[in-house]
């Protein structure tokens, strides 16, 4: 049996250990990394990817992945302590240790301030931001349809992120403070690592690599050194 209770109270501990300011040790980073993690096997599996991009020309010079029996089931609101076991298998497989990681999930954008992005950003204390496709709590003005349009993602009172269209003609996206990296910087970031797509190029790196999309398979064939 799972203590649920238990569990919320260690998020509401956490997230008070979050560091909501910059505090880059390499600034500007010169590797960041795109985290990304979904389910094998009808959740039997959990499979994490990271992928390691050299900064500013965003190429990929490394990438990871793990595959670990499930620990936990899902529960909505706990999702992180499902996660972070196998990005901690990947990011014992790195290496090249980033300066900054882009996760495909929520940072302080969580009902108790500790999504997946501000979980493992604590465990590993790496500079981290939350990069998620839904919003998980929170409230936000009507976005514009174009491309850039912008809002700040708020609750109780508190900005918790922003909600930005990255692309004309697709659903916005959740930027938010993992740990160590501010909320404009959060935004700024993401910003910087744009190459046309709706994601940025960490996390679609991340997700490509993790679903070996044919984006990936032709970059293996180009770089067959690289092949696992």
């Amino acid at each position: 049996m799972i203590d649920t209770q238990a569990l919320r109270l260690e998020q509401l501990q956490r997230a008070g250990d979050v560091i909501r300011h910059d505090d880059f040790l390499q600034n500007p980073p010169v590797f960041i990394a795109g985290a990304d993690v979904g389910f094998e096997q009808e959740g039997e599996v959990t499979r994490a990817a990271i992928a390691i991009l050299r900064y500013p020309s965003l190429e990929l010079v490394e990438y990871q992945v793990a595959r670990i029996t499930t620990t936990m089931p899902y529960i909505p609101g706990l999702l992180s302590f499902r996660e972070y076991p196998a990005l901690l298998a990947a990011w014992e497989q790195l290496q090249q240790k980033p300066d900054l990681i882009f996760v495909d999930g929520h940072g302080i954008s969580h009902p108790r301030r500790l999504g997946v992005a501000s979980h493992f950003g604590l465990l590993v204390n790496v500079p981290t931001i939350g990069v998620a496709k839904k919003r998980l709590c929170g409230t936000f003005a009507p976005l514009d349809s174009a491309a850039g349009a912008l809002a700040p993602l708020e609750d109780k009172g508190e900005q918790l992120g922003w909600v930005w269209r990255s692309k004309a003609r697709c659903n916005p996206l959740f930027i938010a403070t993992g740990h160590r990296v501010s909320t404009a910087s959060a935004l700024a970031w993401v910003q910087h690592c744009m190459a046309g797509y709706r994601l940025p190029e960490p996390t679609r790196w991340a997700d490509a690599i993790a679903s070996r999309r044919p984006a990936f398979l032709r970059w293996l064939q180009l770089h067959p050194e690289m092949s696992p």
